[in-house]
């Protein structure tokens, strides 16, 4: 298992990076030409954190399999093909099973599961080939219950007549001054006479606001999901303005701690959640993002609703994403859904107060060990001295991250019932821990100044192009075209961060006739200095 340490400390591993050429002796001398005598060193923009490679091998074998098949394909981003599947598992085990952590500290498995990436990086793709059986099921179960549906509508229609009926008549023996107490009772008889709607499965939502999840939940279905590519319209919804934004978070902490929740209302009806389960899945964009963060003025990390999300913050692969032919056969992801499906196919552990009863998994005794270990690593990095300060909120919720993680692997792969065993831990746990050391990656930038958060995009895609290209001079409009994150393409962003890159020594900038060049410091290519 990897301990925290080594997720924070470990250094970027570039004997596999395809586009580092530190030993091809041509690029290097292409590196001298470039006049390597005549920079002086690069200043360091901040103190960086390095990308991590995601542990694939830690994901069980069928979902690594199916993994690497749509990988293989889509070519999008390993931790967003990951995230996907992950939220599939989430998605479709949460209704039928909780984790008991220790005596009396037990809760859901859903997950929330947040990626940082541009549009076009294939999301929606990726969630199309692993959310198919439960979207499936969802198209199933609404044409399965069109029946009980009809039913259900006739009988309302015949109540509503009676239940308008009577009211009609109290109201005039009230303008007539008469006795309406016998109307009165009949009405109070003909309220418990009320037709039940019944309870169509619904589990995809991929536009929703939190109140209307609340009401679906508590009066439709107890189990579901937010998967969305465009998160911008999720939390940037008017579910989230500055009016109802703290209440709307609170209710989707809540959702994820398996609470309780009681909704009064005066004009219209009042209702209870019990015993729901949430899953989300959310991708957006950066400047999106840093904006949700600056509406909320605080309280989207305040309120602890970013705590409860495992973040990835992948590179992105648009420009290297060579057109691969489908495969004629879909072995492992077709196997994948079908798993998906034979766990959807139980009937979900629904209390007749409409709360689920989930199964309560607990932890074998190695697997038990683990996991403490694994939480009081991370303990002692939350003082104000430690690794994990600055994500702290982030760091107190991996273990339970990681528990449930680990409970839907056993689950999925159809180990021993209602133990969660110390290899599907282990393996659990390093996919939190990666989760958490891109949460101090994301973070310990998402709190910098957006110009000098925009001049270390700039100065990584640069560097990245310059390693693939073998090249130590980029034109600006190639710049301009092709950078992600988008909003750098801007004329007046993109001059600011090369104007802090010029004063760290990073760029400079040459210009002929029309034409601008960047002509980055070759020192960095060979010392890494970053």
């Amino acid at each position: 298992m990897s301990t925290i340490s080594e997720v924070t400390l470990a250094k970027t591993d570039h004997g596999n990076d395809p586009n580092d050429n530190r030993n091809n002796p041509d690029y290097m001398d292409s590196i001298e030409l470039a006049g390597f005598g005549d920079w002086p060193a690069p200043q360091p923009l901040f103190a960086k954190i390095e990308a991590q490679p995601y542990p694939l091998d830690a994901l069980p074998e069928l979902v690594r399999s199916a993994v690497e098949e749509v990988l293989g394909f889509v070519k999008a981003p390993i931790p967003l093909v990951a995230c996907s599947a992950l939220a599939s598992l989430s998605l479709a085990i949460q209704a039928y099973t909780d984790i008991e952590r220790a005596n009396k500290l037990s809760g859901p498995t859903g997950l929330f599961l947040l990626t940082i990436a541009d549009s076009g990086e294939r999301k929606s793709t990726c969630d199309a080939f692993f959310m198919k059986a439960i979207q499936d099921y969802d198209a199933s179960q609404i044409k399965k219950m069109q029946p009980e549906l009809r039913d259900y509508v006739a009988k309302m229609t015949v109540w509503s007549a009676k239940h308008d009926g009577m009211k009609s008549k109290i109201k005039e023996m009230a303008k007539k001054g008469g006795d309406s107490q016998v109307q009165e009772e009949a009405l109070r008889d003909l309220e418990d006479e009320k037709p039940e709607k019944p309870r169509i499965p619904k589990l995809f939502y991929a536009d929703t606001t939190p109140e209307a999840l609340k009401w679906s939940l508590g009066k439709d279905w107890p189990s579901g999901g937010i998967i969305s590519s465009e998160a911008g319209l999720v939390l940037g919804s008017h579910g989230m303005n500055q009016e109802s934004i703290m209440r709307n978070l609170a209710t989707l902490n809540l959702l994820w701690d398996g609470a309780t929740i009681a909704t009064d209302r005066r004009t219209s009806e009042s209702f209870v959640v019990r015993g729901a389960r949430l899953t989300i899945a959310l991708q957006i964009q950066e400047a999106p993002l840093r904006n949700f963060v600056d509406h909320s003025d605080g309280l989207a990390r305040g309120t602890g609703f970013f705590s409860r999300f495992l973040v990835a913050w992948p590179e992105s692969t648009q420009g290297n994403r060579r057109f691969t032919e489908a495969p004629d056969t879909w072995l492992a992801l077709d196997t994948f859904n079908q798993r998906i499906s034979e766990i959807l196919s139980k009937q979900a552990p629904i209390g007749e107060d409409g709360a689920l009863k989930p199964q309560m998994f607990i932890f074998a005794p190695e697997a038990k060990a683990a996991w403490i270990s694994f939480h009081d690593t991370i303990e002692t990095e939350l003082r104000s001295d430690g690794d994990l300060f600055n994500v702290r909120d982030v760091a107190s919720k991996i273990a339970d991250n990681a528990a449930r993680i680990a409970t839907l692997f056993q689950v999925f792969e159809q180990r021993d019932s209602e133990r969660v065993e110390f290899e599907t831990f282990e393996s659990a746990s390093r996919i939190a821990a990666w989760h958490l050391h891109e949460a101090q990656r994301f973070y310990g930038e998402l709190v910098l100044p957006k110009e000098q958060a925009n001049a270390l995009r700039l100065d990584k895609w640069l560097l990245d192009y310059c390693r693939r290209e073998k090249t130590t001079v980029v034109s600006r409009r190639e710049v301009q075209r092709n950078i992600t994150p988008t909003h750098l393409r801007q004329g007046s962003l993109l001059t600011e961060a090369l104007t802090e890159l010029i004063e760290a020594d990073r760029v400079r900038i040459f210009q002929e006739e029309k034409r601008k060049d960047i002509h980055l410091n070759p020192k960095l290519l060979v010392e890494e200095l970053v």
